[in-house]
């Protein structure tokens, strides 16, 4: 595979395992605010849903949703 089909191949949002904060952003539909701000409140939580690289979040998508369906409200 040549390297410029390996980058036309990507994955839809609503596919990935992980996402960054602005995918999460645009997939959720919860400001870029109060998304970093929910990581803040549960890094160290039994709802934990991201890891730390560096300085970047990646969020769990599906640990997200189950957090958010849990949530009464944000």
């Amino acid at each position: 595979m040549k390297s410029n089909e390996i980058k036309s191949k990507t994955v839809p949002i609503w596919e990935k395992y992980m996402l960054t904060v602005d995918e999460a952003v645009q997939y959720f539909g919860i400001g870029e605010k109060k998304i970093r701000m929910l990581i803040a409140e549960n890094i160290n939580t039994n709802y934990c849903f991201t890891v730390q690289i560096g300085n970047k979040s990646l969020i769990n998508r599906q640990k997200f949703e189950n957090f958010l369906n849990q949530t009464t409200s944000l």
